[in-house]
């Protein structure tokens, strides 16, 4: 069935003007450095208050900008900064008395890393806690108040320097197997893992919850009701170095205690876990076994505190699920469900039976958080970047505003759904975005835009880049091609050890199924994304010549070269094997590159220069291949940028280049 509907704005546009009413302007790449980032909202145990951060874009210094902490009445009347300053503030935590906000704040010159700090909700200035060499990633409060367990990390010796006082550069030795991480760099032996540590706040005193070898934790702790014990997800140690078997641990809450494992699944179980009120279960994630690794459907899962059977309850939900806690009653877990371009918070109930939704509509939720019988979300649509909301009655109610003022200047667009029947006769969903006052049976240029993942979608959230090409009149759609989520797990599963068939197929039905809708015009065609994005833009270009241009952002084509260049070895070799084992699969899924003869679409390649999650090796070898033939190409390559491209004036050069690749290929074309 086709649920595709256009909407024509052409005649609203002419009734404002006729009016009077200043008409909207279009989204520019200006508006991508004004939207201010909303999220940790966390709400005090009165549920009168509710803490979260904001963060934005320092244009002028050429940075991501510092985020500060915020705080708003439950009835919105009441809204006001925290914090303030160049070093930022996040992670926000409520005393368990309300009295107090523990945060993140960033290192200054003489305390370089994150530590925690303190305030009084009632005014005040924010006291240092911690001075921990390394610095603190992640804490929780005692139910009492009176300590926090740390996620810390020991920070390695310091580095050699001659008479000058400048660092000796010193040889990296590397003897692990997985010793690659996109931000962290390589991972050696002077490389501590996170730990958990036990905070005194009055005496100051820190000391290791686990001694010797220690565990790998993965997942922010938390406390039993009564103070007494502390779960995590972790692993032992060096043991899970070619594993992906990460478990439920409980320990009792003192110095030395030796944890005990509460899982034993072979694959990922995951974090952070939830206590009962009564604290006698746990409620936390359950992954897929290992050879899913990169599409692993988290299941809501609980398990007894003293041990026993793990009961996973979403089974029959078939949809991913994440933020598991239990409900003030003890009788149901709520989460956060992923569903077909939509995430919502659900019921659970722990006895069995269906998953109830606690809200509706085209909208995406970030996360939430409850207390006092009041639950509060971070949210947003389409049109309307995340903000705090309270949930009441299965309905939003707005408590910040802050990207309210320029939301009112700028001409924002829907992102209508849209259906259709793959070739196989799979259903596949999608988003489809029409350029302002396109007028329906009217045929535009159209970009394929894909996601990256795979395992995630295109769903109902504000998206800067999905504006910014319709803003400059193209139609814009976006596929949740199978290896997708939100869509259950056979379809997520869908590609597995199949890269660029049943994906790219799906990809291609869709801009076959807009053309026959009347809204693309077939002879201008554009595609590209990120990531997966890029890949399978290598993957399409080289399959299909419909297309005038192309940007392949951070992909390869040649998956073989990735093998050792990149942080996926564990993933590789359970969904591939290894490729001397394996090499006509590794060929395969390589087919992009050993086809680039067969490419004649004009391509620009892009990517950080420090990526190690798909190193810019995967852009250059497709950039040569083409260059080498006479293909137009072009490769742009960030110096210090990692997977995610963050610099404020890179950030304003890619957008650019790929609107004047875009058009500039388009007119050529004609």
């Amino acid at each position: 069935m086709n649920l595709f509907r256009t909407v024509s704005v052409a005649a609203t546009w002419l009734l404002l003007a006729v009016a009077g009413v200043a008409l909207a302007r279009p989204f520019t790449v200006d508006d991508v450095f004004r939207m201010q980032s909303v999220s940790g909202a966390r709400i005090s145990p009165d549920g009168e208050w509710v803490v979260y951060q904001v963060s934005g874009v320092d244009v002028a210094g050429d940075k991501r900008g510092s985020s500060q902490l915020w705080l708003v009445s439950w009835d919105g009347a009441t809204s006001l900064e925290l914090t303030q300053g160049e070093h930022g503030a996040s992670e926000p935590r409520w005393s368990p008395d309300g009295r107090r906000i523990a945060f993140l704040r960033e290192g200054d010159g003489e305390h370089h890393d994150d530590q925690v700090w303190v305030l009084d909700r009632r005014g005040g200035e924010a006291a240092r806690l911690t001075d921990l060499p390394g610095g603190v990633s992640g804490f929780e409060w005692s139910p009492d108040g009176k300590r926090l367990a740390l996620l810390h990390a020991p920070k390695p010796p310091e580095p050699k320097k001659d008479a000058k006082g400048e660092q000796i550069p010193q040889p990296i030795v590397i003897d692990r197997y997985q010793f690659k991480n996109d931000r962290q760099g390589y991972v050696h032996a002077q490389v501590a893992p996170e730990r958990i540590y036990l905070y005194e706040i009055e005496s100051g005193r820190l000391a290791p919850l686990t001694l010797g070898e220690g565990y790998v934790v993965e997942s922010q702790p938390a406390w039993s009701p009564d103070g007494r014990r502390i779960a995590f997800v972790g692993r032992r140690g060096p043991e899970g170095e070619r594993t992906d078997n990460d478990d439920l641990f409980v320990a009792d809450a003192t110095p030395g205690a030796e944890p005990r494992r509460l899982t034993d699944f072979p694959g990922g179980d995951l974090g952070p876990p939830a206590w009962s009120p009564d604290g006698k279960s746990i409620a936390f994630l359950r992954g897929d076994e290992p050879r899913y690794w990169l599409y692993s459907q988290p299941k809501a899962a609980v398990v007894p505190a003293a041990g026993g059977e793990v009961r996973v309850l979403s089974t029959a939900l078939d949809r991913d699920v994440d933020a598991p806690r239990f409900s003030a009653d003890g009788r149901a877990v709520e989460v956060l469900v992923t569903d077909n371009r939509v995430v919502y918070p659900a019921r659970i109930p722990v006895a069995g039976g269906a998953a109830q939704p606690l809200l509706k509509g085209s909208q995406v939720v970030r996360s939430y958080d409850t207390a006092h019988g009041r639950t509060v979300v971070i949210a947003g649509d389409d049109q309307h970047p995340n903000e705090v909301h309270a949930l009441e009655n299965g309905r939003l109610r707005p408590l910040s505003r802050h990207n309210a003022g320029w939301l009112r200047e700028v001409d924002l667009l829907p992102g209508q759904d849209i259906d259709y029947v793959a070739a196989d006769g799979q259903q596949v969903y999608g988003l489809l975005t029409l350029p302002p006052g396109h007028r329906a049976g009217t045929r535009v240029p159209t970009l394929l835009w894909i996601h990256g993942g795979p395992y995630a979608q295109d769903e109902h959230a504000f998206d800067s880049e999905r504006q910014l090409f319709a803003a400059n009149g193209y139609a814009v759609l976006q596929i949740n091609y199978r290896g997708s989520n939100g869509r259950g797990t056979e379809f997520g599963r869908g590609i597995f050890a199949d890269w660029g068939n049943r994906d790219v197929s799906d990809l291609l039905a869709g801009v076959d199924h807009v053309v026959g809708l009347g809204v693309a015009d077939p002879d201008q065609l554009l595609v590209g994304g990120w990531s997966q994005g890029g890949i399978l833009t290598d993957y399409i270009i080289s399959r299909d010549h419909r297309f005038k241009a192309a940007m392949s952002g951070a992909g390869a084509g040649n998956q073989i070269s990735l093998y050792g260049s990149d942080q996926y070895v564990f993933g590789y070799e359970q969904e591939f094997g290894t490729p001397w084992d394996n090499t006509e699969l590794w060929l395969r899924i390589s087919s992009a590159f050993f086809k680039a003869g067969q490419i004649r679409t004009p391509t620009l390649y892009m990517g950080g220069l420090d990526d190690f999650n798909v190193p810019i090796i995967g852009g250059e070898q497709m950039y040569q291949a083409l260059k080498s033939r006479g293909i137009p190409t072009q490769l742009v390559i960030y110096p210090g940028e990692h997977h995610g491209i963050g610099r404020p004036s890179f950030v304003r050069d890619m957008l650019s280049r790929w609107l004047e690749w875009y058009a500039g290929h388009l007119a050529r074309a004609k």
